[in-house]
């Protein structure tokens, strides 16, 4: 009677997993799917965001050398929407806030940029500033 049993004991757990046999790929193919919407996603952003980067930087830059180099609050504002030109960033000269108190330069700016991701709009809110304190 054991062996009879013990014989018939493989084939029936076979029997019993056939269904999970797909369960591995569909669950690869499900991660697989993930994976490759955050490349696409990262593909999309990854560049806004290093152009919202390098205009911080320019930004810290001029507000840096703005007091040397004696400019006025117009010449700053002029230089950086020419960087945002560059940039591909869609800042208006009304957007860059600048004051210059003494050589205090204080610089503020405010733009928003729509990510078209094909299934969703994503709007982008940055606020970049940037300052130079005189010694």
């Amino acid at each position: 009677m054991w062996k009879s049993s013990t014989a018939e004991a493989p084939a029936h757990r076979d029997r019993l997993r056939e269904p999970e046999r797909g369960g591995s790929r569909l669950k690869s193919l499900v991660w697989l799917a993930i994976f490759g919407l955050m490349v696409y996603v990262g593909w999309k952003v990854v560049p806004v965001l290093l152009n919202e980067y390098y205009f911080q930087d320019a930004m810290q830059t001029a507000a840096r050398f703005a007091s040397v180099n004696r400019q006025t609050p117009q010449d700053i504002r002029d230089s950086l929407v020419k960087e945002a030109v560059k940039e591909d960033i869609p800042v208006k000269p009304d957007d860059i806030h600048v004051t210059n108190d003494a050589g205090n330069v204080q610089i503020n700016a405010e733009y928003s940029v729509t990510v078209d991701l094909q299934f969703y709009q994503w709007t982008l809110n940055f606020h970049p500033s940037a300052h130079n304190s005189a010694l």
